[in-house]
């Protein structure tokens, strides 16, 4: 359990859970198995238009949960929000509420769910529900305002790290019925998906037309995804596997940058590597958008020459494997000038803490314990941020700041120099996705 223990004792748990009882027709739950790691509300009360896909909804949540080691229970009763029933749980899926669907007792017990790293999952008609409550509306990141009628519409990914994202290509074809919302969440959500308005009619945002975003929020966790009107969203495998990164974000068993992002140009996008070179022996092989490392040693480094800036990238090892990012080092086809004259923010599942993942290698370790937290195993995405001020360096891994370090070696220098990701050795597979870059003012 990652948070529930800090909400309720198992004791107190025991005698307040027993004291709480339930309509058995909306609270009919399923008992975890003996190693269901996490478990997952799905709230469906509606006090407006009702959904005909919740039924199918919560059946395919049922059978995410059954197939990934997380327990769901079912409910539409909102005395199901107090402190002791939700300090149960990892996550809360609100399933196409609508209306006002909480008292406002029961709406303070889930501010403080939320406070003590609660996850909220909010899906299609979430944004069409309590109104009031402004706690509610920036937790689910936007309100719904209209919608045109169902057709099929296509979906820019936007970040294709987040595991509700990850298993996507960068556009995404769909038939949904598609949500205008009353204001744009990008500046205090990070915007994962987003609908093109030129490729269906309907769209009232301007062309900057979010709709699946995540953040984090007052002590918790929230995603949210428009998609879900129809019944078939619920059998659809990838929109499934959607709800389940969706899912795993909130209750934590996944982590991911979800703080906004706005004013990063592309270093790669996905579609070639023009303004790359290649120093060294080895290369990069590229598909599906991704740069994976091939041979070695070698380093793909960028021409442009940088300053003061952010850089963020996508990353993702198989197993055992070595790489790195490279920064501050001069133009050179010498891989060994990057090593020499440079610095390597590390990537290595296992080695000494100044050379494992998020350190500056040789220099300075990460913060070890805040590290392991914010790591995402082999086989999983993870997203680092890498900014150069002068000549102090900060590191955020999913989000979470790992290292800061300033350089005073005299035969090295931040303040100018190139970026370049390193094809370690032959046996070493590491993929990246999505470099990108904000110049930083100063």
């Amino acid at each position: 359990m990652k948070h529930r223990s800090a909400r309720l004792t198992a004791a107190a748990a025991v005698l307040l859970l027993g004291a709480l009882a339930l309509p058995s027709q909306a609270s009919a739950r399923e008992e975890p198995r003996e190693n269901a790691q996490d478990r997952v509300l799905v709230f469906s009360r509606t006090a407006g238009f009702r959904h005909d896909s919740i039924p199918g909804g919560i059946a395919a949540l049922k059978d995410l949960g059954a197939k990934h080691d997380f327990a769901v229970d079912a409910t539409e009763n909102p005395t199901a929000f107090t402190a002791a029933n939700l300090a149960r749980y990892d996550a809360v899926v609100f399933l196409s509420t609508t209306g006002d669907v909480l008292n406002r007792t029961q709406q303070t017990a889930f501010e403080q769910y939320i406070a003590a790293d609660g996850g909220y999952v909010g899906i299609h008609a979430a944004a069409d529900t309590e109104y009031d409550w402004p706690f509610y509306g920036g937790l689910a990141g936007a309100y719904f305002d209209s919608h045109p009628v169902i057709q099929r519409a296509t979906v820019k990914v936007e970040d294709r790290a987040h595991p509700a994202t990850a298993h996507l290509g960068r556009t995404w074809e769909r038939t949904d019925e598609w949500y205008n919302y009353r204001t744009n969440p990008r500046d205090r959500a990070h915007v994962l998906a987003s609908l093109d308005e030129s490729t269906y009619s309907g769209g009232t945002m301007n062309g900057d037309h979010p709709i699946a975003w995540c953040q984090e929020y007052r002590g918790g966790r929230s995603f949210y995804t428009g998609g879900g009107h129809t019944k078939e969203s619920f059998t659809d495998p990838v929109f499934r596997t959607h709800l389940l990164g969706g899912i795993r974000y909130a209750t934590g068993a996944v982590k991911a940058d979800c703080r906004p992002e706005q004013g990063y140009s592309p270093l790669f996008d996905g579609s070639s590597t023009t303004g790359w070179k290649q120093a060294g022996p080895g290369s990069f092989t590229l598909a599906d958008g991704t740069l994976t490392s091939a041979g070695g040693m070698g380093l793909l480094w960028h021409k442009k020459e940088m300053r003061s800036y952010s850089l963020k990238l996508d990353w993702r090892m198989t197993g055992d494997d070595n790489s790195g990012v490279f920064l501050g080092f001069p133009a050179s086809d010498d891989p060994w000038s990057a090593v020499d004259k440079g610095y390597e923010i590390q990537i290595d599942a296992t080695d000494t803490p100044d050379r494992t993942t998020g350190s500056v290698y040789g220099f300075k370790s990460a913060d070890l314990a805040a590290r392991d937290r914010a790591l995402n195993p082999p086989g999983q995405w993870n997203t680092y941020e890498i900014r150069v001020e002068k000549e102090r360096l900060k590191i955020w891994l999913n989000g979470v700041q790992i290292n800061d370090f300033t350089n005073t070696d005299p035969a090295r220098s931040l303040t100018s120099g190139h970026v370049g990701i390193q094809n370690h050795g032959a046996a070493d597979e590491v993929s990246f996705r999505d470099i990108r870059v904000k110049e930083l003012s100063g």
